[in-house]
C-alpha cells in the first residue's frame, strides 16, 4: 500500500507540474515580458503565483557544466546563443550532502537548508535534489519593468559552511521582498561546494574553484542584468555566513575590478579563520583511494580517474565519513585568490575601496553548537555559546572593521537580536545565526513551522526596517544610509542593532558589541 500511496502521489505531482508548466508557457505567449533574451540564450519566466507584482526567472545557466572532464576545474563561461530555455523552475542545488545527525537547522528550521525534494533533511545521503550541472542562478524583477529601467540589483551568494546551500532555500527566496519595494531586483546563485568546489587536489592549479563559480555568476550578471531591467553599475554583492566570508574574499581578490558598487558580508569575514589547512594536498588523495582511484604517485591519474567516479559516490563518502584522519574540504590559501594574510594585503592597498556592510547576530551560535539532544527547553550551555559567537563572528567583525578603518573604507555595521515568538520556538535560540536572512527576504511570514504564532506588528515593523536600510544602500551605498541615519563606522562609533526588547532599529556604540574583544583575538586594540 505504501509503494501504491507514493506512486499515486508522484502521479498527482506530475500532473500538477504539467499544469503549472502548460500555464506558464500560456502566460509567456500572452506576456512578451517574461522572455528575455541575454548573450547566452533566451529565457522565459514566469509571474510569480502568490505575488502578482514579481516576475522571476528560476534558473539561467551561468557557466558550462562542470562534469566529465570539466569536474574539480574552475569554471568555463558559456558562448553565445539564442537557444531557447524554460526557466520556470529551480535548478537542482549543487552536490552536498545531508547529514543523519540532529542540528539546530533540521530540526527547528529546515527551511534554511536546500530543498530536499521529497525525502527529510536527516537522510545522511546526497541531498536528492542535486546535481553537478548546476551553476545556474536565479532572477526575481518587478513585474512589468522594461530593460532600460536600470533598477539596482542585489546579487546573493548562499551560506552552509561551504558544504551545502543554493538557490533552492525556501527561507532565501526574495519573493515577498521584491513584491514589497518593487525598486531592486535580487539574483541568487548556485555554486560548487565542498570537496567539487573546494577539492584541492594535486593534479589542479586551483584548489578552490568555487569562488571563480561565484565570480563568473557576477560578470554574466553584469554583462546580461540591463535585459532583465537592471543596472550593471549597481550591483550590491551579498552573502551570508560562508557567503559572507566569500563577498569578503572577492574584496580583496579582486580589489581592482571589484565590478560591484558595495558589498554585504552577513555574518563572516575574510579574516575568519580558514576552513582547511591541507597544504599537503592529502583529503583529495584520501578520498581518491577511498572510491578506487589509488594513484598517489601520479597526480594526473588521480584526477582523471576522479573525473569518473559518480557523483553521489563520492559524495556519500565525504559527508558519511567519521574516521581518522578528519577531513574536511573548503577555502584554503592559494596566495591568488585567496590569502593567509589579509591584514597585510588591506595595509598594501589590496582591498576594494567599495562601500561594504558587515554584521553579527546577538546570539549566533545558538544554532551553531551541538543539538542539545537532551533538555532541548534549555538548550546548550550558554556561556559556551557566548563565548563562540565572540571569538568566531564577533571579533572578526572587529578586526575587519578595524583594518577597514585604518585604510579609509567606508563600513556600516549592524547587529540582529531580534526574539519572535513565531521564529524561536525557545527561550535560548535568541538572534541565532541565519535568523536575520528570513527578515531581509520576508520570508519569516512563511516559515514559522513550529508555532501557530502569527508575526507581530513589532517583528513585522523590524524585517520592513532591516530591508529599507540595506535597500538604502543597494541603491547608493555611499549617501543611502545617511539618509536614515545610518552612519559609517569608526573605532567604536555607532552600530544599529536590529529587533532588540521588539524595536525596529536602535544605536548602539560600537564598544558594547566590541569591546570584550580588545586583546581577544584582534589584530589591534582600540585607541
Amino acid at each position: 500500500m505504501m509503494y501504491l500511496f507514493e506512486e499515486t502521489g508522484n502521479i498527482m505531482r506530475l500532473l500538477l507540474w504539467v499544469s503549472i508548466l502548460a500555464a506558464s508557457a500560456t502566460q509567456a505567449i500572452a506576456d512578451p515580458s517574461l522572455t528575455v533574451r541575454t548573450k547566452t540564450g533566451t529565457f522565459t519566466g514566469l509571474k510569480n503565483p502568490e505575488f502578482g507584482a514579481v516576475r522571476e526567472f528560476r534558473s539561467i545557466p551561468f557557466a558550462k557544466p562542470p562534469v566529465g572532464p570539466l569536474r574539480f576545474h574552475p569554471p568555463e563561461p558559456l558562448p553565445a546563443s539564442s537557444k531557447h530555455h524554460d526557466s520556470t523552475e529551480f535548478p537542482p542545488s549543487c552536490p552536498q550532502f545531508v547529514t543523519s545527525k540532529p542540528t539546530f537547522f533540521n530540526q527547528l528550521t529546515p527551511y534554511l537548508l536546500a530543498d530536499n525534494g521529497y525525502q527529510n533533511h536527516t537522510t545522511g545521503l546526497t541531498l536528492s535534489k542535486s546535481s553537478e550541472d548546476c551553476l545556474k542562478l536565479a532572477i526575481w524583477t518587478p513585474y512589468g519593468i522594461t530593460p532600460g529601467a536600470k533598477l539596482p540589483v542585489v546579487f546573493f551568494m548562499t551560506g552552509g559552511g561551504f558544504q551545502t546551500g543554493g538557490v533552492d532555500v525556501p527561507a532565501q527566496i526574495p519573493s515577498s521582498w521584491v513584491n514589497r519595494t518593487q525598486e531592486h531586483i535580487v539574483v541568487t546563485i548556485n555554486y560548487r561546494v565542498n570537496i567539487f568546489g573546494y577539492p584541492n587536489a594535486a593534479g589542479l592549479k586551483n584548489p578552490n574553484p568555487a569562488l571563480l563559480d561565484q565570480r563568473l555568476a557576477l560578470e554574466w550578471v553584469h554583462d546580461n542584468i540591463a535585459a532583465f531591467g537592471g543596472d550593471p553599475d549597481a550591483i550590491t554583492m551579498w552573502g551570508q555566513s560562508a557567503g559572507a566570508i566569500s563577498t569578503d574574499y572577492h574584496n580583496f581578490a579582486f580589489w581592482d575590478k571589484p565590478i560591484v558598487q558595495g558589498s554585504f558580508s552577513q555574518s563572516g569575514t575574510a579574516v575568519k579563520e580558514l576552513t582547511s589547512s591541507d597544504y599537503a594536498k592529502s583529503n583529495f588523495t584520501f578520498v581518491a583511494k577511498n572510491v578506487g582511484c589509488d594513484f598517489a604517485e601520479n597526480s594526473t591519474k588521480e584526477l582523471e580517474c576522479m573525473q569518473k567516479v559518480p557523483m553521489t559516490k563520492i559524495e556519500n563518502f565525504v559527508g558519511q565519513y567519521a574516521g581518522k584522519p578528519a577531513i574536511k574540504f573548503g577555502p584554503i590559501a592559494d596566495e591568488r585568490f585567496i590569502f593567509s594574510d589579509y591584514p597585510a594585503r588591506a595595509a598594501a592597498g589590496k582591498l576594494s575601496p567599495r562601500p561594504a556592510i558587515f554584521s553579527d547576530a546577538a546570539n549566533n551560535d545558538a544554532s551553531l553548537t551541538s543539538w542539545p539532544s537532551t533538555n532541548v527547553s534549555e538548550g546548550p550551555y550558554q556561556p559556551s555559546v557566548d563565548a563562540s559567537t565572540l571569538s568566531g563572528w564577533v571579533c572578526p567583525t572587529a578586526n575587519t572593521s578595524i583594518i577597514r578603518a585604518a585604510t579609509n573604507r567606508t563600513t556600516y555595521r549592524y547587529q540582529y537580536a531580534g526574539v519572535w515568538p513565531n521564529q524561536n520556538p525557545y527561550n535560548w535560540t535568541g538572534g541565532f545565526h541565519s535568523a536575520d536572512l528570513m527578515m531581509f527576504f520576508g520570508t519569516y511570514l512563511y516559515n514559522a513551522t513550529h508555532t501557530t504564532s502569527k508575526p507581530s506588528d513589532a517583528e513585522i515593523k523590524t524585517s520592513q526596517a532591516m530591508q529599507d536600510h540595506l535597500l538604502a544602500f543597494i541603491k547608493d551605498p555611499k549617501e543611502g544610509p545617511a539618509a536614515l541615519g545610518w552612519t559609517p563606522y569608526t573605532y567604536g562609533g555607532s552600530v544599529l542593532r536590529f529587533g532588540a526588547d521588539g524595536i525596529p532599529v536602535q544605536k548602539v556604540s560600537g564598544y558594547e558589541i566590541d569591546g570584550p574583544c580588545i586583546g581577544n583575538g584582534t589584530y589591534n586594540a582600540f585607541p
